[in-house]
């Protein structure tokens, strides 16, 4: 039976080019790791979320507005 990862092989530094391309080099970045704390991800997901529907009712403000003054001012022409 074959073993799949996600992440590659790594390779000898003797096998792969001199660039920064190295498939070793970027299969061992992740963005969990800038996470410090776990206490932090609930209050980050309630950031987001209230910053989410702030921004749906800007929207829809702006949906309501923008019409209503751009009839207003083609009527007082």
């Amino acid at each position: 039976m074959t073993f799949i990862s996600a992440k590659p092989k790594l390779r000898n530094a003797e096998s792969h080019p001199a660039n920064d391309n190295r498939l070793s080099a970027l299969a061992d970045i992740s963005i969990l790791e800038f996470i410090d704390d776990d206490d932090d991800v609930p209050d980050i997901a309630r950031r987001a979320e209230r910053l989410g529907n702030a921004v749906v009712i800007v929207m829809a403000l702006c949906l309501i507005v923008a019409p209503a003054i751009y009839l207003t001012l083609a009527y007082a022409l």
